[in-house]
């Protein structure tokens, strides 16, 4: 018979300290000849660079990083409605930089000519277009409920370029307009693909400039919104609150997440979306990019030539066996 102490520790030694985020396989599979979409918050870009650094096929936020359900719902539409930007999508500061810009889109796509930044918003929209028509799954990452509308038209604002803040009403959407976005979403990606697989998440950063209780609420509000929809899921707001759960997996911030907390997420997306024949790829690809990436001092030297040798000849070799994997 066990004494007390040794009860405790055979307790303790039994416990599970550690909450892990059970994510069933899913139904559909990616490998390396699967395009992949990404749409929303920074969180999506960070996931969306963890695949291309990998060389997936992958686009990332052609109009820029969007952060809540309405502003999305409008790009979207726009590429699936083929839209041609002109004067009207656009206006210049005239307060700050003097440059080009559309409620719409991130500043990247400004320019210092009105020719321009229609021409780059139209570019995009092509090349969004194009890439959607071949894209096997699209992943949309939501980051808050809170929108940027413009009083004088109404319209949700993906940026606000810095525009006096009288311009705008700034307002969190209840459940069932955030569900009618998201509705909007998955419709307009049907209309350039029908098959298409939609993914939805919610971003794990917390915007704490809401402050605490309103983060929490617009989260729920975006959780409950994609229940409503019975779109599919993949819980990266839980991996983190529920899973990792400690300061350590943040940044400096205390906000972004940590180089680590990212790898994890894309570890159980690889689990999740990848069978075991595309993790090893995936193993391969790594090992490749390692030497690949492998500091050189001297470029002209005779071993250098010989280990560029070596690498093309790795590359041609993994190229044949793993179909899709492009390393050029």
């Amino acid at each position: 018979m066990l004494r007390p102490r040794e009860c405790l520790s055979f307790y303790i030694y039994n416990m599970d300290f550690f909450t892990r985020i059970d994510i069933p396989a899913a139904n559909f599979k990616i490998d390396y000849t699967s395009h992949i979409a990404f749409f929303g918050s920074c969180f999506a870009d960070n996931i969306s660079s963890q695949f291309a650094n990998r060389k997936f096929h992958t686009l990332a936020n052609p109009f820029g990083t969007v952060y809540n359900p309405v502003s999305m719902a409008r790009q979207v539409k726009a590429i699936a409605s083929g839209k041609v930007f002109g004067e009207d999508d656009i206006f210049q500061d005239t307060r700050c930089d003097r440059l080009w810009h559309c409620f719409d889109a991130h500043s990247s796509l400004s320019a210092s000519s009105r020719e321009e930044c229609i021409e780059k918003l139209n570019a995009a929209t092509t090349q969004a277009r194009e890439f959607l028509q071949k894209a096997d799954v699209v992943f949309i990452t939501l980051g808050t409920a809170f929108v940027y509308f413009l009083k004088s038209t109404g319209d949700a604002v993906s940026n606000c370029h810095r525009q006096d803040p009288s311009l705008f009403e700034r307002r969190m959407i209840p459940v069932e307009e955030s569900a009618r976005a998201l509705e909007s979403i998955v419709a307009d990606l049907h209309r350039i693909r029908a098959d298409i697989r939609i993914v939805f998440t919610v971003s794990p950063l917390r915007h704490m400039a809401d402050g605490a209780h309103e983060n929490s609420l617009s989260k729920a509000t975006l959780q409950l919104a994609i229940n409503k929809t019975g779109a599919e899921y993949f819980p990266s707001y839980e991996i983190v609150i529920d899973e990792l759960r400690d300061y350590r997996f943040y940044a400096d911030d205390m906000v972004h997440l940590s180089k680590t907390a990212e790898d994890y997420i894309f570890e159980r997306m690889v689990e999740t979306y990848c069978n075991e024949r595309t993790r090893g790829d995936i193993a391969a690809v790594e090992k490749f990019l390692k030497s690949a990436n492998h500091r050189i001092v001297d470029v002209d030297s005779p071993a250098t030539q010989e280990f560029k040798k070596k690498l093309a000849s790795q590359a041609a070799e993994l190229e044949q066996q793993i179909p899709g994997l492009s390393l050029h």
